[in-house]
């Protein structure tokens, strides 16, 4: 057993239906063994225990590591490519980019360079497109779990309307996936297969209906793509698809929405679009800073949560312009202040970490830090810059303090990463004189302090 001593925060239930739905401890335990969460609550109850011991100084704060619920990992190297709108884009740069990953060497160091910026960014779990490439895809689940990171993973499928290196023949891409799919989605207790068709426009009939096959032979697998980001790609898909009854019909007819199909951006959905997801029980990939970069619109949270379909928030990249959770919770906030749809920073706070990993079903494991739960968390520090410091330090309530890491943190905030309860990052160019955030409690000290 591991007990670690400190400041704690995390969401354990909805706050928006109940406000009151965290934990906040300034003399908080958790209690790990196994891997697993098997006690969380005030230091004193704690006392008699034998274990090993770790105490953070107050200048950190525990908390549950962050659940990304959309990004493209192949666009690390494109990101902050500058102009354009979403199709211009696309052809632009990603493409060009994708492209790359035919060679199995580039997507090596790609994928460990990205999962080197995750842990960097504090998001222990993902929802993640890979390209067309079924090498590619493997090197980036064989680096996903190499690294314990908890990733849901799929090969992308195109068949049309992309440069002729990107396009496969819809068998040929049913069988790739397929077979990544039997290697992946089972039997690897932190890796899932997510079927992913890119978006309607590069998915012919016959390729969406070979996804939707997949669905049916892999009921345990996720599906992931776009809908309706952008009003250009809307009136794209209508021309495409002239018999379908909107955007949304086009992968439902196939079989491809219900609840575990995540769908990137939604920011133009009719209420009756929203209206079948909410009866199909799909979940939404909210990614604010991206739909900012490229001018999408700005997403309709509060009628998605009337229907009660579940919202995370994904970063996007390399549409996103960063991996910072902090900076989407942030853009987060303003796209909803702009609509007149206020967020707190609890709400913020639980659409970043248990709200997505809802989304992704799998809040029975990780999201928040409860018992029974893996002991997946990050150790934020406070004072990580000056004003960050001078902020937090000045924070009255749980609310303050959530903002001023909001509004305030960035990668420089993450000061290390627990997954199952091992430390697998931690950041370099700590404070000068300060020991690490967590130590071994010596025998006759009960803190360790900077």
């Amino acid at each position: 057993m591991k007990l670690f001593r400190g400041r704690i925060f995390t969401p354990t239930g909805d706050p928006f239906d109940s406000p009151e739905a965290f934990l906040h401890l300034e003399d908080g335990m958790i209690a790990v063994e196994g891997g697993k969460i098997t006690a969380i609550g005030e230091a004193d109850q704690f006392r008699d225990l034998e274990a090993e011991k770790f105490n953070l100084d107050r200048r950190y704060l525990m908390v549950p590591g962050f659940v990304d619920l959309h990004l493209h990992a192949p666009q690390l190297d494109m990101i902050g490519s500058y102009g354009g709108h979403l199709l211009e884009w696309l052809e632009r740069y990603t493409f060009p980019h994708e492209a790359k990953f035919s060679d199995p060497a580039h997507a090596s160091r790609l994928a460990r360079r990205f999962f080197d910026e995750m842990y960097r960014h504090g998001t222990l779990t993902a929802l993640i497109f890979s390209t067309i490439h079924s090498e590619a895809t493997d090197i980036l689940f064989s680096e996903a779990e190499r690294r314990r990171f908890r990733a849901i993973l799929g090969k992308t499928m195109m068949d049309r309307n992309a440069p002729a290196a990107l396009l496969e023949d819809p068998e040929e891409s049913y069988a790739e996936s397929r077979r990544l799919a039997e290697k992946w989605s089972r039997g690897h207790s932190r890796i899932g297969y997510a079927i992913t068709p890119r978006f309607a426009p590069t998915s012919t009939p016959r390729l969406l209906e070979l996804a939707g096959r997949l669905r049916e032979e892999f009921p345990e697998a996720w599906v992931h793509t776009h809908i309706s980001e952008s009003l250009a790609e809307i009136a794209w898909v209508s021309t495409l698809f002239p018999d379908a009854r909107g955007y949304l019909d086009v992968y439902d007819r196939y079989g491809l929405i219900g609840a575990k199909t995540v769908l990137a951006h939604a920011v133009h959905l009719t209420d009756a679009q929203m209206d079948v997801l909410a009866e199909r029980e799909a979940r939404i990939a909210h990614c604010p800073t991206s739909n900012l970069f490229l001018g999408s619109g700005l997403f309709p949270m509060a009628p998605m949560l009337e229907r009660g379909i579940r919202v995370g928030l994904g970063t996007d990249i390399g549409a996103g312009t960063t991996l910072s959770m902090f900076t989407v919770m942030a853009d987060a906030y303003k796209v909803q202040q702009v609509r007149g749809h206020v967020l707190s920073p609890l709400h913020l706070w639980y659409l970043a970490t248990l709200g997505g990993a809802r989304a992704l079903g799998l809040e029975q494991v990780t999201g928040s830090l409860q018992k029974g739960k893996d002991a997946d968390f990050l150790i934020l520090d406070l004072e990580a810059t000056p004003l960050l410091a001078a902020r937090s330090s000045a924070a009255v309530t749980t609310e303050e303090l959530l903002a001023a890491l909001i509004f305030l943190g960035d990668d420089r905030t993450i000061a290390e990463c627990r997954v199952e309860g091992d430390r697998l990052w931690v950041r370099e160019n700590r404070p000068a004189g300060s020991p690490f955030a967590l130590q071994p409690a010596s025998a006759d000290s009960q803190e360790v302090s900077p």
